[in-house]
């Protein structure tokens, strides 16, 4: 799945949408520190009140919001797994009797709690739904409706929820006139942060792939690898803030640790170029003759082999690909920092060709190109001569 392909699923979880038909919402609820089910509960999704409803279609775009490689990742599924996800969710999704899908469900929880008692209770929600995306949109002219042709997308969706303890208070009863404590025994379910989710089967170009499962990590950067490899069943992943570490490896062993901001800022350039300019499903990917290439192309002369040799030392595998848009900051924020003993500075990476480090009487000095007079505080900096 692609950024687009989600951002087309979250933004049908809403109420009162005609392409989104959610037929069931399967609750269980485990107590911390057990690996027991305490109470599971199903019911179509239609005889939830509209305020509940709204409460777990937000809870539903939250598990299915952030960035791919960060929060989001596509796992392929691995085939030799006993007891496999692939084939629980499959078979649940496949059901056609309530019972069956609730069977399937417990089966997916039991294998997401043994072993693996939480911390707090949790309650996990499982949805079963169907997506419909127009093929074409409304014909005005010849009134064709976009409902006319239609793909359809069935999916599971999962949400993994803690729960908060309840408050405790102290009132005052005006009727009786005294101080009460007060102290409430249930406690709420915390729909506005998800710990974890997943997604079946993964949509790739308005085709359904059931070899790959989307999985939702609580916070960016920080997916729970147990899960991935042993509840879900997916191959080992590599995060954004990972892969932009091995490439910054990758480069020190190659030219060394020390490069001017105009050659980062080049190198930034022709790897977001890259990201931009690709019309494929998949992201793109930068191997050692990629990595080579943009090293060249910022002026920097390497050659291949020692690009190669780099790639096995940092990654332990020659033929290793960088995920392309985990190596670049955002690059129209100001998302690069640069941090001295006096003062820190944040600029975009396209900026960065207007930064430069100098040598002014034997001192270092950060001297940055700007088109337009620089404030402080509301004042205007007076321009002086370089040298005075």
């Amino acid at each position: 799945m692609n950024k687009k392909d989600i951002a087309g699923i979250r933004r049908q979880l809403k109420v009162d949408n005609d392409l989104l038909k959610i037929s069931d919402i399967f609750n269980v609820y485990i107590m911390k520190e057990t690996t027991d089910i305490y109470h599971h509960q199903s019911q179509p999704f239609e005889m939830l009140d509209r305020d509940q409803q709204e409460l777990f279609m937000n809870n539903f775009k939250k598990v299915l919001t952030g960035q791919l490689n960060e929060k989001l990742f596509e796992l392929k599924l691995k085939r030799d797994a006993e007891n496999h996800t692939q084939l629980i969710l499959h078979k649940g999704l496949l059901s056609s009797e309530v019972e069956d899908w609730k069977e399937q469900m417990l089966q997916m929880t039991e294998k997401m709690i043994k072993d693996n008692p939480y911390e707090k209770d949790v309650v996990i929600t499982f949805i079963r739904a169907e997506y419909l995306k127009p093929m074409k949109k409304r014909n005005e002219e010849t009134e064709e409706s976009e409902r006319d042709a239609v793909y359809s997308h069935s999916f599971i969706l999962c949400s993994i929820n803690k729960t908060q303890e309840p408050k405790r208070e102290w009132q005052f009863d005006y009727i009786e006139k005294e101080f009460k404590y007060n102290i409430e025994v249930d406690p709420v379910i915390d729909l506005n942060t998800p710990m974890a989710g997943f997604l079946f089967p993964s949509f790739t170009n308005h085709a359904a792939d059931v070899n790959h499962i989307l999985y939702a990590a609580g916070k960016a950067n920080e997916p729970d690898h147990q899960f991935i490899e042993e509840i879900l069943n997916g191959d080992e992943i590599m995060t954004a803030k990972e892969d932009k570490a091995l490439f910054e490896e990758v480069i020190k062993d190659v030219v060394g640790d020390q490069i001017n901001p105009s050659t980062l800022a080049t190198v930034y350039e022709e790897i977001n170029n890259a990201v931009e300019d690709n019309d494929q499903d998949e992201a793109p990917k930068l191997d050692y003759k990629e990595v080579e290439r943009v090293l060249n192309s910022s002026g920097q002369k390497v050659e291949s082999e020692k690009v190669k040799a780099a790639f096995q030392r940092i990654t332990d595998n020659e033929a290793y690909e960088l995920n392309a848009s985990s190596i670049v900051p955002k690059y129209k924020s100001k998302s690069i920092k640069i941090n001295t003993k006096i003062a820190n500075i944040s600029i975009s990476p396209q900026d960065l060709q207007y930064v430069r480090q100098v040598n002014y009487k034997g001192k270092r000095c950060i001297m940055i190109e700007v088109e337009e007079d620089a404030e402080i505080e509301g004042f205007k900096m007076l321009p002086e001569a370089f040298g005075e």
